[in-house]
């Protein structure tokens, strides 16, 4: 008993590729979900700001004052000042060095003095106390600066973090997510196209007819 020699072998299906759009999809919702996860799981922060005003003395002007106020809001967060906060703040220098920061105006002679923690007490205790210091800092120089700073504006218990909720950090995730998946797609290598294999060819009836007769 003869095989049939006419008898073709079908090649296994090959398994469908993802398409393009998938790969969006997937990389934007995994980012909203890792962002939104890291919203949660991150405890929340809160910054209190205080604000002192350099004041001319009757032997300067205020062009002095707006030049001295930038000049104490660069040696606000210095160690000098830091050093006589820690007392009063209830945390180590180490502390306020990461946690605070000093910004001026280049219209107003003010200076603003802000600190972050997770706490919001001691967020008001560290602004207030770097004010404070500066201050005394700076006043005991007035007699030759002739500029005075006084308090503007204590620090407060903030009432709302200022940190991402967790809405902000699931759409900035979702985002992330979404260039990395569309720049994963710009960078993928380009499928070949496979040419179809050769079928193999079989006589007609009449052929086959032909070929009989002959024999």
């Amino acid at each position: 008993m003869t095989e049939n020699p006419s008898r073709t072998h079908h090649p296994a299906k090959r398994t469908r590729a993802l398409p393009s759009w998938f790969v969006l999809v997937a990389g934007t919702v995994l980012g909203g979900l890792l962002g939104g996860a890291y919203g949660t799981v991150k405890p929340p922060t809160y910054t209190a700001t205080s604000y002192v005003v350099a004041v001319p003395t009757e032997k300067s002007d205020p062009a002095s004052a707006l030049g001295f106020a930038q000049a104490y809001g660069r040696v606000a967060t210095q160690l000098a000042v830091l050093a006589d906060a820690q007392a009063s703040a209830g945390v180590p220098v180490s502390t306020l060095r990461k946690s605070v920061q000093a910004e001026t105006s280049p219209d107003a002679p003010m200076v603003a003095v802000s600190a972050t923690s997770p706490r919001r007490d001691r967020a008001a205790a560290m602004a207030n106390a770097v004010a404070r210091s500066l201050t005394l800092h700076a006043n005991g120089t007035k007699n030759s600066t002739h500029v005075e700073l006084l308090e503007f504006s204590r620090a407060v218990k903030p009432a709302a973090p200022s940190s991402a909720s967790r809405k902000v950090t699931g759409l900035v995730g979702a985002s992330a997510g979404g260039l990395l998946g569309g720049l994963g797609l710009l960078v993928r290598p380009r499928r070949r196209t496979e040419e179809p294999a050769p079928t193999a060819s079989v006589p007609g009836p009449a052929v086959a007819a032909d070929a009989h007769g002959q024999l």
